[in-house]
């Protein structure tokens, strides 16, 4: 299972994620679509712990 409650994230001063919740429990299916330059990999490398987030947390 992954959770994440309120999540915010910037890259210096400019705000790229905000707010972001959502779970996913355990053997469950999920997909994230969106545009170019909307923040999908750096909510991923958030979640994997490879960038600090500036708010917020995740549970694994």
């Amino acid at each position: 299972m992954i959770e994440v409650n309120d999540l915010h994230f910037s890259y210096g001063h400019v705000p790229v994620l905000s707010g972001i919740s959502f779970h996913v429990d355990k053997g469950e299916l999920c997909g994230l679509f969106g545009p170019n330059g909307t923040g999908k990999t750096t909510l991923f490398k958030c979640c994997l712990g490879f960038l600090k987030t500036k708010g917020g947390g995740q549970y694994l």
